[in-house]
């Protein structure tokens, strides 16, 4: 076998070039007609990964056949939330400036685990999550660290809050232990469900996140917040956690945060907010009052890779307590330590990750690129059509029906014709959800709302825009009607 320097290195610069050239034009072209392709993806369990090779290829292939094989092979099986008409779960989109960032961070390759490893990814990611605080309209004293999804930022915020507690699980554990009583989170009953696995892991236990009732409105209610914390006080239990949303999943509901914190400060539990989707809003200066109280809260998180046209993945976890999260993640060995280990922030020291991705390149080139006038009017825009949606469910005749107030930019609506009942009215907007999805110009998701099946339109994406919401309305139209056809016997 060959030992020459040159077999053994990269691939020749010049096929690089060629490829990445022809990268960028495909993700242009895509990103410029993806209103063209179905959103969903069409594909069968199993497809992709039969028309891939078994194993790994003995000899090198061209970056050519690659890119071939990625259009022919791999695309069939992406659903596209690029597409305008993506409108399922949270609506994401990337950005040009974005893709970008994203782009320029794999190609320097840092690993900022330490100041010294390369300290623009720690001071840009400093300058940029407090641009983005000030973009919200917070105040001073917020510490931001970036991580992958709320999922984390969630599990970092609940681990400080726990070490905050004072019972030093971190190095005595909590199993087998007479001097500790069970630890209580308390959230929403419509709290998403990343809540629910940071208790897991954590090894507080399930049944110790209290989901707390909400009103009308499916806002936590802080009177049954106050009820619950009581009750568990006079069963020997130590609430240690509250965590309120602004913008909860299956509606974008907003609880009280300033009602809650009351109650939380009275029983010195931690306040968390859950802010993921919802929190951007505050860069629209009219809608920042949603915001109302985070400012005064131990945490929050907010996803510039939801609602901010920033790729996947950016979730932004604040506190006014770093020390607790140092306090329970923190370890220096020996081959870490640094002659500027006491001058600088080591990120690293601020959750479970040694190695960190540079990740605030891209936010920060959205924020540059776009501005806060034009942050807050893309947002807006997509409120504005939200409840142009609203709207058009509100006015229609023949038994359509808004199931949640409009906050922000999701619509919660059911096909729901009088006398039909509740099993039926389930199966008749599953039908319609599907034949919608089917066509391919646009992607809905459901819940349930108090038990009842209803349908979710989730506007986000950058290059969405009014047609793409009417085209979406006229499919819904169409698939109600055929699905009602479809039912009523044959004469």
């Amino acid at each position: 076998m060959s030992t020459d320097s040159t077999f053994l290195g990269d691939l020749p610069p010049g096929e690089f070039r060629a490829a990445a050239h022809a990268a960028v034009d495909w993700i242009a072209d895509y990103l410029e007609h993806a209103a063209q392709l179905p959103v969903k993806s069409r594909v069968q369990p199993g497809d992709i990964r039969a028309a891939l090779p078994a194993s790994a290829p003995a000899r090198g292939e061209p970056l050519e056949a690659m890119l071939r094989d990625f259009r022919d092979t791999i695309m069939p099986g992406i659903t596209h939330w690029n597409h305008p008409g993506f409108f399922a779960y949270f609506a994401n989109s990337a950005s040009y400036p974005g893709i970008l960032g994203e782009l320029l961070a794999a190609g320097v390759n840092a690993n900022g685990m330490l100041w010294v490893t390369s300290p623009a990814v720690t001071e840009l990611e400093q300058v940029s999550l407090d641009w983005l605080r000030q973009l919200m309209g917070l105040g001073q004293g917020w510490f931001g660290q970036i991580t992958d999804t709320a999922s984390v930022s969630t599990f970092y915020a609940l681990a400080a809050a726990r070490e905050q507690a004072g019972y030093n699980v971190r190095v005595q554990g909590m199993a087998g232990r007479a001097d500790m009583p069970k630890l209580r989170v308390y959230c929403s009953e419509h709290a998403h469900s990343s809540i629910d696995k940071a208790v897991i892991a954590l090894g507080l236990g399930h049944e110790n996140l209290v989901k707390i009732p909400a009103d009308e409105n499916f806002r936590m209610r802080p009177d049954a917040l106050e009820s619950a914390i009581q009750a568990d006080l006079a069963a020997g239990f130590h609430p240690i956690a509250v965590v309120p949303c602004v913008g909860t999943t299956s509606m974008t509901s907003v609880d009280p945060v300033r009602a809650v914190l009351r109650i939380a400060r009275a029983h010195g539990c931690w306040v968390h907010v859950d802010a993921a989707y919802g929190g951007v809003t505050a860069i629209v200066p009219e809608m920042r009052h949603l915001m109302d109280g985070t400012d005064d809260a131990d945490s929050f998180v907010v996803n510039p890779h939801k609602w901010l046209f920033t790729p996947m993945d950016c979730s932004v976890l604040y506190t006014k307590h770093p020390d607790a999260l140092r306090r329970a993640f923190a370890l220096l060995p020996e081959y870490l330590i640094t002659s500027t280990q006491t001058e600088t922030v080591n990120l690293m020291d601020y959750g479970i990750q040694l190695g960190r991705r540079f990740r605030s390149l891209k936010l920060w080139m959205v924020m540059r690129a776009y501005g806060a006038e034009g942050l807050a009017e893309r947002i807006r825009f997509h409120c504005d059509l939200a409840r142009d949606f609203a709207g058009m469910v509100h006015f229609e005749n023949g038994g359509w029906e808004l199931t949640a107030p409009v906050t922000m930019s999701l619509v919660c609506f059911r096909y729901a014709p009088a006398g039909m009942g509740e099993a039926e009215i389930a199966r008749v907007n599953a039908a319609i959800m599907e034949r919608v999805n089917a066509d391919g110009r646009a992607y809905l998701s459901h819940t349930k709302l108090n038990g009842k099946y209803t349908l979710r339109l989730a506007i986000g994406n950058i290059r969405t825009d009014r047609s793409h919401v009417e085209t979406a309305w006229a499919d819904l139209l169409a698939a109600a009607a055929t699905t009602m056809a479809a039912a009523s016997p044959v004469a």
